[in-house]
This record gives structure tokens, C-alpha cells and sequence, in this order.
């Protein structure tokens, strides 16, 4: 015999005791449909089973209500409706399968979770009525992003593009700041976690969004993108762009992805490359980089890979140690792989590292322009050289003229690979057409997929 639904509700008029609807151990309690549950003034404490239907469960009122009790809170919608100084404060992890939707108030985290798993979403958060945090809660979802393009998975302020497929993705939005050694705040109050199934080559592009008041401090016309790293060190990605009234910080031409949050100067580590690119010379590959300012830089690692995912080190060489001025280094690899990737890694004397942009090996390459394997059965790469930075449009036409494929990927000086992903495309013969540096280079190459 199913248990008997014993639900405790107490209602006060007292303008400093709020109301608590408690479901006990064994017992059920169904929202019908899509009607809706208003908790005004009031906690929902779970131990038992809640079932939101259909329907929508708003708290409401002037004073903070407590989501909270031993077992799992599954809501469809969820509205947060506060007035005054009062707040949803969430003590157990739960978890919406439609929205969270924002009429007023603050929803604190509490150091907990709140899942969206692959549906939900949040709709109408804004500067004075969010998700905020005290502690280092997190709100998760998970979305399959196939070559995105400004991808907003469920409205979490984070928009992806890439032209690869990522596979399954994992975002997790948090809303404190990232420490350093001592637990300083070096970020703003609010950094992503980003898991994506396939994890290298990407090429992309994110847009990380946030509010006036997550800003900690920090001046956000001074702002760039950071990421921690497994060995948790932290290195500062720069910014493509950026604005302060629009509240974004945009990175392009990003390899693989991971945690990422925003910070100036305090999160900044001390070198500042300001140049680096790679040559052939007679079967070797010469590497040059140059520094504006270094501070308590140690070495410089240099650093080669075959995919991006993999760097193995073939080189090393002291730093400056303390500099402001220009200083310019080189390094030659003797041994070059065919295709292979470049990166510096400055190190420096607190055990912080920051990276150059990859490069790309400019030997073997036949010149300013190859497109390859042609016929190609899944990845048609592309190798080009260039004199300044710019955007490319990359465009697929079918055997009809039709559109079937655009890519728009940046381009950066000196030797670049571009990666187009074939394996959506059935069999046959294509156009491909590619311009870059404003207009001024294009080509058309004939591509047959099998």
C-alpha cells in the first residue's frame, strides 16, 4: 500500500516567521498538471517524494525561503519572486527540467547544485534578479554541440562557436572567484568549467558574459580571459575583444576548452609575448617570440605536439628573469615532425604558466596554399599562410551550387590549419571556396568526398 500524503503546513502572519511546507519520510506530494505552487513566505522542506507535474512552483514574498530536506527536489519550473532583501536560499542540491525563471529577487546556490540536465534552462536573469553565491556552488547542464555557432547552452551566458562536433558537453556555471596560493581573489565572481567529449583542435570561439555586480573589484575594461589549468596554474588567455558596456570578454582561436573565469592584472602572470611566429629554414623549423615585460620569469619550455591534446618538450632556454623593455628569443628544431604544433611556455619563479598561441609547422607545405587528403573521407585540412591578421569565411558548395557549409574561422599571421569536418556531407564532388585577409586572398579548390 502506497504511503498516505501527510503534508505539514503552517501559516503566520508575523511579519519575521515564515511559513514551511514540510513533506515527511514516506509521504507524496503531486503538483496536478500545470498548476501552480505558490510558497509565499515559505521553505519547502523534502523528506519524502515531490512530484512538480507539469506546473510551476513560484516563492514569493518578502521574506527568504529555504529549499532543503534529505531527499532529491525535482521542479519543472521554478520562479524566484523576492522583494526587499529577501532571497531563495537553495541547502540541498536539486534539480529543473524546463526553466528557472526570474521575476525578482536572488537565488543563492549555497554552495550546492542546481542540475538542468539536457532541457532546462534560465530565462530573464539580470544584474538585480540572478544566481548568486556565498560558496562555490555550480549549475550544470548538458548539451551535444556539433559545430556551434554562438551557442548559448541554457542561457548560461557563455556562447561557444567552433566548427568541429564537441560530442557531449558539460558546462558548469560557477559563482565565486578564483584564489590564489594565499585564497587572495585574483577573478571575478564567476568562472565555467567546460567538458566537451572531444577536446582538441577546436578553433574556438567563446564569449564570456557577465554582470556589473560580479565584477569583485575588478575594472572590466582591463579584463581577459584566464585559465586554470590541471596543475592548477593559471595563464592569461588575452581577449579578441571585449566591452564594458555590453558586459562580454571574447577569445578566438582557442585549441581546446576548460575552466576559464576573467581577471586584469591581479590573475595576470608576469610575461607579456607580444609576438610569435615559426619559419622553415632548410628542413628546420626556427621559432622566434618576443616579450614586452617579464617579472620573475624563470625559463621558457618550448613545446611541439601532433594534435593540439599532447605537447611533449624539446627545448628550453633561461628567461630574463626581470625586464621592461623588448626582448626577443629563437629556437630551432632540428627535427621536425610533418604537420607538427608549436607553443612557448614561460615559467615562471611562483610556478605559473603562460603560453604563446600554437603555431603551426610552415615546412612541407608546398607553399602559401594546400588543401588535403583530396579525396578526403572525413577532415579536409587546410594550410595557409598569411601576412596579417583576419578574418576567413570557408565556404562548401554541392555539385547543384547549393550552400552546404560555411566556416568562419580567424586567421592569424604567419602558418595556419584549418580543420573542415566532411563526415555530414554524402559522397561527391564539392566547391570549396575560401577568402581571407579582408578579401584580398581566395581560393577555390574542387574536393571530392568519398
Amino acid at each position: 500500500m502506497k504511503s498516505t500524503l501527510i503534508v505539514l503546513l503552517l501559516l503566520f502572519s508575523a511579519g519575521n516567521v515564515s511559513a514551511q511546507l514540510t513533506i515527511t519520510a514516506g509521504a507524496q506530494f503531486s503538483v496536478n498538471g500545470n498548476m501552480q505552487l505558490t510558497l509565499e513566505n515559505a521553505d519547502l522542506f523534502n523528506d519524502g517524494s515531490f512530484s512538480a507535474g507539469n506546473g510551476t512552483t513560484s516563492f514569493t514574498g518578502n521574506l527568504t525561503s529555504h529549499i532543503v530536506g534529505s531527499q532529491q527536489i525535482e521542479f519543472n519550473q521554478l520562479e524566484v519572486n523576492k522583494t526587499g532583501l529577501a532571497v531563495l536560499l537553495l541547502r540541498r542540491d536539486i534539480s529543473v527540467t524546463q526553466r528557472i525563471f526570474f521575476s525578482s529577487g536572488f537565488f543563492i546556490l549555497g554552495g550546492r547544485k542546481i542540475d538542468l540536465g539536457t532541457t532546462g534552462f534560465i530565462a530573464n536573469e539580470r544584474d538585480s534578479s540572478r544566481i548568486a553565491d556565498v560558496a562555490d556552488g555550480e549549475v550544470l547542464f548538458n548539451v551535444n554541440l556539433d559545430a556551434p555557432v554562438a551557442a548559448n547552452p541554457a542561457n548560461l551566458g557563455l556562447f561557444i562557436t567552433s566548427n568541429q562536433n564537441l560530442g557531449n558537453v558539460t558546462i558548469k556555471r560557477r559563482h565565486y572567484f578564483d584564489a590564489d596560493n594565499t585564497g587572495a581573489a585574483v577573478s571575478i565572481l564567476r568562472y565555467y568549467d567546460i567538458l566537451p567529449a572531444v577536446n582538441n583542435n577546436l578553433d574556438a570561439t567563446l564569449k564570456f558574459t557577465y554582470f556589473d555586480s560580479e565584477l569583485n573589484g575588478f575594472n572590466e575594461n582591463t579584463l581577459s580571459l584566464f585559465q586554470r589549468l590541471a596543475n592548477q596554474s593559471r595563464v592569461d588567455l588575452g581577449f579578441t575583444s571585449r566591452d564594458g558596456v555590453a558586459n562580454f570578454v571574447e577569445k578566438t582561436g582557442m585549441g581546446s576548452l576548460g575552466k576559464f573565469t576573467l581577471s586584469d592584472a591581479r590573475g595576470m602572470l608576469p610575461v607579456h609575448f607580444i609576438l610569435s611566429d615559426t619559419k622553415c629554414e632548410t628542413g628546420t623549423v626556427l621559432l622566434n617570440w618576443t616579450t614586452a615585460r617579464e617579472v620573475n620569469s624563470r625559463d621558457f619550455n618550448i613545446e611541439r605536439s601532433i594534435d593540439g591534446n599532447n605537447w611533449v618538450i624539446i627545448g628550453s632556454m633561461p628567461a630574463a628573469g626581470n625586464s621592461s623593455i623588448e626582448r626577443s628569443y629563437s629556437f630551432t628544431d632540428r627535427n621536425p615532425l610533418p604537420r607538427g604544433l608549436y607553443r612557448i611556455a614561460a615559467h615562471n619563479l611562483n610556478g605559473s604558466i603562460q603560453y604563446t598561441d600554437i603555431h603551426s609547422s610552415p615546412c612541407n607545405t608546398n607553399g602559401l596554399f594546400i588543401v588535403w587528403p583530396n579525396p578526403v573521407h572525413d577532415v579536409l585540412f587546410i594550410n595557409l599562410s598569411a601576412t596579417n591578421q583576419s578574418p576567413a569565411v570557408i565556404k562548401l558548395f554541392d555539385s547543384k551550387g547549393a550552400l552546404v557549409k560555411i566556416q568562419r574561422p580567424a586567421i592569424l599571421p604567419g602558418s595556419n590549419q584549418l580543420r573542415v569536418d566532411m563526415r555530414s556531407l554524402a559522397a561527391g564532388i564539392y566547391a570549396l571556396s575560401l577568402d581571407w585577409e579582408n578579401g584580398r586572398m581566395k581560393k577555390i579548390v574542387k574536393i571530392v568526398r568519398q
